[in-house]
């Protein structure tokens, strides 16, 4: 893949009209004028520049799982419904289901994923293909005997084997499932080797109130982070997925232990997981991001529709109009996902990777007085015109290449499994 220079003209950034030089895969420069000789030009009128989204929870070939078996409790839906179709599914549907996913997400201004499932090679292979960062997790699953599921095992080898061949966007987590399908001496052995090897650890945690009611009577009346913490995992590498039922003491253990949340609004309510106490995590100094989680659960991918929701449902638990406020959750979705997995990334600065997206400044929804409040509040996809990653155009204009290819061999995929 070549990098050619491109040169963003007179879009606003900040309220202020520039010229944003890319090369090499960072913005090289920001000015009010710049000239570069045979640079790819973007044309900024009507646009402002931003920085992107990273999607901090997701399981993306969940695509094709998409408004199947809705309105259902989390146990019921998960054992009678959802792994049962899961375990249908082939190599071809992982890497179909993953493309649709990048596709949304791409086109809902969303750069990187970190994604939890199986037949991982497919989905590097998929994301690669769309140019997106990603990081897979090496997936951890026991059945009733405490060993590992043989198709988990088998996949991980694999992963591993193919590991140093990855492109650059591509990384790698340690992807225990819960506490409540990976026992305790597996998650010591996956602490100990995030040590060894500096993998980060993506983990469902106190996703519902029966898991911490679980948790309290098998583990002498420990929450689900107070339970990690004794096996060695609440450090600053843990990216915890939910995290909904927390005491004053988790949050302020995962705040100590830099260990980062990320919050899924839409997928908490629509399972009535309950409330993720956004307020009371930040005054506590928590490491707040946000996720979509996948789409049998949500049921789209798109993080502008996250973050107002993540607004709206901070309000109402904390009931005060003041907390999450715009500039606070934009951060969540955008630099605080970055700086979790250590992308020099987040922010449209000189020196910084080329991660931007432009947004459409004469639409409808971008016409207030705050633009940061705008995307929050108002905002949806059809106000992201172009998008950027590690210095490369996956969508201009609203376009994205193969969009109609991939909605068909999707809606194969989607036939075969249902039928």
């Amino acid at each position: 893949m070549s990098f050619t220079d491109i040169l963003i003209k007179q879009v606003e950034l900040s309220g202020r009209k520039v010229d944003i030089l890319l090369r090499d895969k960072l913005i090289a420069e920001i000015s009010p004028h710049i000239e570069c000789e045979n640079a790819r030009i973007i044309c900024g009128k009507n646009k402002a520049v931003l920085p992107p989204f990273y999607n901090m929870h997701n399981h993306a070939a969940m695509t094709l799982l998409r408004s199947y078996a809705d309105d259902m409790e989390l146990f019921t839906w998960l054992s009678k419904h959802i792994w049962p179709i899961e375990a249908k599914m082939t190599p071809e549907d992982i890497y179909w289901g993953t493309r649709l996913a990048c596709l949304e997400m791409i086109k809902s201004g969303t750069v990187f994923f970190n994604d939890m499932y199986w037949h991982q090679l497919e989905a590097v292979k998929a994301a690669d293909e769309m140019g997106m960062r990603a990081c897979v997790g090496l997936m951890y699953l026991e059945g009733e005997n405490g060993e590992m599921l043989e198709y988990n095992e088998r996949n991980n080898a694999m992963v591993m084997a193919a590991y140093p061949g990855f492109s650059e966007l591509i990384t790698l987590t340690l992807a225990p499932h819960a506490i409540y399908t990976v026992g305790e001496k597996r998650l010591r052995s996956i602490a100990a080797m995030s040590a060894e090897k500096n993998l980060k650890v993506h983990i469902h945690v106190a996703e519902t109130a029966q898991e911490v009611a679980d948790c309290k009577k098998a583990h002498n009346g420990m929450t689900p982070v107070e339970y990690l913490d004794s096996v060695g995992l609440v450090n600053e590498r843990m990216v915890a997925a939910h995290c909904v039922h927390m005491s004053d003491y988790d949050l302020d253990l995962m705040a100590r232990n830099k260990a980062v949340i990320a919050h899924m609004p839409c997928s908490n309510m629509k399972l009535n997981s309950g409330s993720f106490r956004w307020k009371a995590a930040h005054d506590a100094g928590c490491i707040v991001t946000i996720g979509t989680d996948g789409c049998a659960s949500n049921n789209n991918l798109s993080m502008i529709e996250e973050m107002k929701f993540a607004a709206l449902a901070a309000k109402r638990e904390a009931d005060s109009p003041t907390a999450a406020p715009a500039e606070q959750v934009f951060r969540a979705a955008t630099v605080n996902g970055a700086q979790a997995f250590n992308f020099n990334a987040g922010v449209v600065a000189a020196g910084k990777a080329a991660d931007l997206m432009l947004v459409n400044l004469n639409d409808t929804r971008l016409t207030g007085n705050n633009l940061i409040a705008d995307m929050v509040y108002s905002a949806d996809s059809s106000c992201i015109d172009s998008v950027i990653c590690n210095g490369r155009v996956l969508m201009q204009n609203g376009s994205v290449a193969d969009e109609d290819v991939i909605v068909t061999e999707v809606r194969k995929c989607i036939r075969r499994l249902v039928e």
